[in-house]
């Protein structure tokens, strides 16, 4: 990134006054529990793992079956869904953070900011524990929300927990479905990661070493991306 890069990058995304947070693939690298789980559920269902694995981020687990197997009973998707939750909440091998995440949260003491996450409570709390990332006090979980992203049902409520107009947060997402959620909540979006680069975010980020966050003079959040 060169130095225009960065100030125009910098310029792009500009003050906010509360930050929201995806979890997986933003904070988390939960990636090899996600596969090896949906892997399993692709071939006892007769479909192409790396199929399976295009849709699945950012997505509760029915939204993802809707659109894969979309005649089938959504009741069915909400059965298998809640045995994969479980699945996932007890795996966590391989569970990391994602570079620059302890750091991040760490500067997110003290300033509003919330994780919204298509998660659900236990699952949030068992990959933010296994990554030894603190988990924020506002949390938008999977039954809190009566649709998966993209819908931006869950940026809006994390907006309206913490007192603030969508406009002024700055979402922090990885996958297709978020970063749609995102900007469709008529937030400013930060792309973390490599799935994010090709869903037009509004600012692209490699991880979170590139991501700084700071009270500004007047009180509002300052987000900066550097090289």
């Amino acid at each position: 990134m060169t130095t225009s890069d960065q100030v125009q990058a910098v310029q792009a995304v500009g003050s906010c006054k509360a930050v929201l947070l995806d979890m997986d693939g933003t904070l988390v690298n939960s990636d090899a529990a996600v596969e090896r789980i949906w892997h399993r559920w692709a071939v006892a269902h007769g479909l192409h793992p790396q199929e399976v694995l295009k849709v699945v981020h950012g997505r509760q687990g029915y939204a993802t079956m809707a659109v894969l197997l979309p005649e089938r009973p959504m009741e069915q998707n909400y059965a298998d869904n809640r045995e994969l939750l479980a699945l996932e909440t007890a795996d966590t091998e391989g569970v990391v953070p994602v570079a620059g995440a302890p750091e991040f949260m760490a500067s997110l003491v003290g300033l509003p900011h919330a994780l919204v996450t298509s998660a659900d409570e236990a699952l949030a709390q068992a990959r933010m524990t296994a990554s030894g990332l603190p988990m924020p006090r506002v949390r938008v979980t999977a039954e809190d929300v009566g649709a998966s992203k993209p819908d931006p049902e869950g940026f809006l409520k994390g907006a309206a927990e913490l007192g603030f107009a969508p406009a002024d947060c700055i979402v922090f997402e990885d996958s297709e479905a978020g970063i749609r959620a995102g900007l469709a909540a008529g937030m400013r979006v930060v792309g973390v990661g490599p799935r994010a680069a090709a869903h037009a975010p509004t600012v692209q980020v490699r991880d979170l070493t590139q991501v700084r966050v700071e009270r500004a003079a007047d009180g509002t959040l300052d987000v900066r991306v550097s090289d």
